[in-house]
């Protein structure tokens, strides 16, 4: 009423602007109220007890699947004041609490990605024992049985079992059969001045003794002693199953190669 009257209609302006700022302040006001009625809800006193069960059981309320992460997060805000972590050979995690208790954890410490698909030493260990008995497929069969796994966390598989072969530097089923003194079919069918075919075929009715050293069948073979190495023979004795019928030679490495990887 005191303004200038020259100034009357920005008052006048003024004025109306507020009255406007005072009437949106109020109606907001009055929709919080109404929302806050609207998100209360009413427990009954059989869910009353739910909840304060929950609350007293905070693993049970943690684990519960209706737990969201948001919660999870709220909870760890409300009881936890600090965490002081010691990273050494091990993990020292220091927990202070709102009440003002403490409690220290003691964590193995996790491995690093690379360490983490490092296939057990125990394992290697034991395709290396096995390479002196054993081709790929064998190793990988025999693995699997005992329940063994790769790096990977993976059955085995032959690529398995010579990836880890050849990683480790261990030496092969055939280097070690040949270290031993093993021929090839080549080699054993030029000493016995027959073809390598007849070699595979002595082999088979049990004139040879040979080694399977891959998945694809190839072998090596030992050399038998000079007085019962199979020669060629013609007429009845000749028969190939006629002369199975009499035992084989005596091994002496048969399956006994030993050699460091």
């Amino acid at each position: 009423m005191q303004v200038d009257p020259n100034n009357r209609l920005v008052a006048d302006a003024l004025e109306a602007d507020w009255n406007d700022k005072l009437r949106a302040l109020t109606e907001t006001q009055e929709q919080y109220e109404q929302q806050r009625q609207k998100d209360r809800v009413v427990l009954d006193e059989q869910s009353r007890q739910k909840v304060l069960a929950l609350a007293q059981d905070l693993p049970q309320l943690w684990h519960d699947p209706n737990t969201s992460d948001q919660d999870r997060k709220r909870m760890v805000r409300l009881l936890i004041e600090d965490v002081t972590l010691t990273k050494n050979d091990k993990i020292r995690a220091q927990i202070c609490f709102k009440g003002g208790a403490t409690r220290t954890l003691t964590l193995v410490r996790p491995l690093s990605a690379w360490k983490e698909r490092t296939t057990d030493p125990t394992v290697v260990r034991q395709i290396s024992q096995l390479l002196d008995t054993c081709s790929d497929d064998e190793i990988a069969a025999e693995m699997n049985r005992r329940g063994c796994r790769t790096g990977m966390k993976q059955a085995f598989t032959r690529e398995s079992a010579q990836r880890i072969r050849c990683h480790y530097g261990l030496k092969s089923r055939y280097d070690r059969l040949r270290e031993t003194g093993f021929y090839t079919a080549d080699e054993m069918a030029a000493e016995l001045g027959v073809t390598r075919q007849t070699v595979a075929i002595w082999c088979r009715h049990g004139l040879l003794k040979g080694y399977e050293y891959n998945h694809r069948g190839e072998r090596l073979y030992e050399l038998p002693p000079q007085d019962q190495r199979p020669k060629k023979q013609q007429g009845f004795w000749g028969k190939l199953t006629k002369r199975a019928q009499y035992p084989p030679f005596t091994s002496h490495a048969a399956n006994e190669v030993h050699h460091e990887a």
